[in-house]
């Protein structure tokens, strides 16, 4: 069965009342030939190794704070804050507490 991924002008439940954080899980909601969204739920400890993508990537933090190692230095981010990655940046993400964030990748051929 094919993910179904969200069309153009619907709405999308990005935070859900009462939801469990301490469980790992990622899921595209949208995904063109440009644009790729992702609600990540990321529990308390969980790293994600050092890794990069080809695009410009955005990682906004919803609930919870992660700390994001790239360019030889960590950043914590908090609910309501975004932090940007240019295309090809090596970064590691590291849950700090259980979190839910939402990441933009800008795709290139």
């Amino acid at each position: 069965m094919a993910l179904q991924h969200a069309s153009s002008g619907q709405a999308i439940t990005l935070v859900k009342s009462a939801e469990d954080l301490s469980q790992f899980a990622s899921i595209a909601l949208v995904k063109t030939e440009q644009l790729e969204l992702m609600r990540m739920v990321i529990p308390k400890g969980k790293v994600l190794p050092s890794h990069q993508v080809k695009g410009e990537v955005t990682l906004q933090c919803l609930q919870g704070e992660l700390a994001i190692t790239a360019h030889g230095r960590t950043t914590l981010l908090r609910a309501g804050e975004m932090l940007y990655l240019a295309a090809c940046t090596p970064h590691m993400v590291q849950a700090e507490q259980d979190t839910l964030a939402l990441k933009t990748i800008l795709l290139r051929d």
